[in-house]
């Protein structure tokens, strides 16, 4: 799990705008500014306009010489010409809001792709760190900034200027309205973040739900090719409609989700907006305001509100965009940042890992479930494999990213050849690498180029991985070979298929360190023996292997264990560890 900076931008300190945007796009900051002037121009058009019809609704109840049209000319030309000016404003408004928004989406991008196409600072192996997610939030996350722009961040400006001012002219003619619209405005701001409290795990979940049915549904129609001609293609039909079922449950228990808050947030906006009615009418009845003030309050009352209600309502909608861009932000940012005051990229202490022990020390990692792993303490030794063993959210995946070098632990330190990871040259380090992630990566390409990421094995090495992951069939199943051209992610390829070709390439690799999350996933029994085989076979060559493992075959092929507990760290396997969470020999 590679470290993302954005995590230490953490939810309470997120504000509505995010300053990195303008900072790294010229388009947000212009469209800032005239949307500031827009709403400015709007409340002014709006308040206009109240005035207009409350003298004219005035003058008609009151005045029976004022209820001609002549009469009423001004009122109404005035009521005409204000409200064209804010449809005018809006219909601006909304459509420089979609041009400023692609604008922005192509500037993120384009810093993106340029950080990710300087070979600086993002080599091969650097690409292994980009998660698919962080791809798909690159090509399409981004999308979803257009109802930010469009939606959010107008209905946030307007409260800004709008309601302050709107309250103020309530205030000069009614302040007894002024002081109920001041009372119960915070009632929706209080309850969108009650509402949000409640629904935001459960989102959450909802969401990641639906990625893993889509993923899974994805893979299975990636797959079909193969399937067809093993002539089982109609073996998933089943599987592929219960997927769509429950991704069609989870769909319309998010949007119940989303309904609800909406109806809430309409809900309390109007019981405002009423008593403020039912103050102005009793207060008519008894004859101690006029109709105009009277009537120039409750107008403008609505108008008070309506910035919060539309950004409760468009919350949920840009939210899946200010998501994506924080992620990009962050990494673009990632290079100014240096890791978090680690040495830059070719600075520090070289490093070489043949023959060298990797020392864990405590070592803890703090995330928003507490501590997962925590107080971590083992030798990774070489010739020897090591297995990272557990249930879900111990902790076992940020461990190989701890020694990786891509996540700065909390607590405790990692070694390497005497020397602490933080103040090691990680170019260096990460060189001597092979690294299998939990969601194998294929990069756009040949499928020789995607084996040789890590380097260009040795062909007897490399025929030997083949066959032991099973990867030596695919290969015969395809047009050309090592020369078969892939799509981005891996298309063309079933999952199982992108899990052999992402073992094959490290266990062809002469890298003296391995680290492998999950090996076995996605294989079937005789396929995992073999494959742990070859683990074994590489380790007793001298490499140093650390593999995560929740099977018991792939956990008894280990040398030593370390088995880590969810929500508290590690906890030893059996009673002769004198220290929780050394690694156990099993041996």
């Amino acid at each position: 799990m590679a470290e993302d900076p954005a995590e230490g931008y953490d939810d309470q300190r997120r504000p509505p705008l995010d300053p990195r945007l303008l900072k790294y796009s010229p388009s947000a900051r212009w469209y800032v500014i005239f949307t500031a002037v827009f709403q400015a121009a709007t409340v002014v058009a709006t308040v206009v306009a109240a005035f207009a019809l409350a003298g004219l609704l005035a003058e008609l109840i009151t005045d029976p010489e004022r209820r001609s049209l002549a009469a009423q000319s001004l009122h109404l030309w005035v009521l005409v010409a204000a409200m064209a000016v804010r449809v005018a404003l809006g219909y601006l408004a909304g459509r420089y809001a979609h041009r400023a928004a692609y604008a922005t989406i192509g500037e993120l991008r384009l810093r993106a792709v340029d950080r990710l196409s300087d070979p600086q600072h993002t080599g091969p192996r650097e690409l292994l760190t980009v998660r698919e997610r962080a791809l798909t939030v690159l090509l399409r996350g981004l999308d979803s900034l257009v109802d930010y722009f469009a939606g959010y961040l107008p209905a946030l400006l307007a409260t800004a200027i709008i309601t302050p001012v709107v309250v103020v002219v309530i205030a000069m003619v009614d302040l007894t309205s002024a002081i109920i619209v001041i009372c119960t405005l915070p009632l929706i701001p209080v309850f969108m973040v009650l509402i949000g409290l409640m629904t935001r795990d459960r989102t959450e979940r909802k969401l990641e739900a639906m990625s893993d049915q889509t993923a899974q549904l994805m893979d299975l129609i990636t797959g079909l090719p193969t399937l067809r001609a093993l002539g089982r293609a109609q073996g998933p039909a089943q599987r592929v409609q219960n997927l769509g079922q429950k991704l069609r449950k989870t769909t319309m228990s998010a949007l119940r989700v989303a309904f609800l808050s909406g109806t809430a947030l309409e809900l309390i906006a109007t019981l405002s907006v009423a008593l403020v009615a039912v103050s102005i009418g009793l207060r008519l009845v008894h004859g101690e305001m006029t109709l105009y003030a009277g009537v120039l309050a409750l107008i403008l009352a609505p108008e008070a509100y309506l910035p919060l209600r539309a950004v409760g309502a468009q919350f949920h909608n840009s939210e899946d965009g200010m998501t994506a861009a924080r992620e990009v932000l962050a990494f673009i940012e990632s290079d100014d940042q240096t890791q978090g005051g680690r040495p830059e990229h070719g600075d520090g202490v070289d490093v070489d890992l043949a023959g060298t022990e990797i020392v864990l020390a405590e070592v803890g990692v703090r995330g928003r479930d507490g501590w997962a792993p925590r107080a971590v303490t083992a030798t990774l030794r070489p010739g020897r494999v090591t297995v990272l063993t557990g249930p879900n959210g111990s902790g076992k995946s940020s461990v190989i990213s701890v020694v990786l070098g891509l996540l700065r632990p909390d607590a405790g330190t990692v070694s390497v050849a005497g020397a602490d990871l933080n103040r090691v040259n990680l170019d260096r380090y990460r060189s001597q690498i092979a690294w299998l992630p939990q969601h194998p990566v294929v990069l756009p390409g040949t499928v020789r180029e995607n084996l040789e990421l890590f380097g260009a094995p040795e062909p007897d090495l490399l025929e030997q991985a083949c066959h032991a992951t099973g990867f030596a069939q695919v290969l015969a199943e395809m047009p050309r070979g090592m020369e078969t051209v892939l799509g981005a992610g891996g298309a063309g390829l079933s999952a199982g298929q992108r899990q052999r070709l992402a073992l094959t390439r490290v266990l062809a690799s002469a890298a003296p360190l391995l680290l492998l999350d999950e090996p076995t996933a996605h294989l079937d029994a005789d396929s995992e023996d073999s494959v742990l085989a070859a683990i074994a076979a590489r380790a007793d060559a001298g490499a140093t292997v650390v593999m995560v493992a929740h099977h018991p075959v792939a956990v008894g092929g280990g040398d030593a264990v370390i088995e880590l507990a969810a929500g508290t760290g590690a906890e030893p396997r059996d009673e002769t560890v004198p220290e929780a969470g050394e690694a156990v020999d099993v041996r």
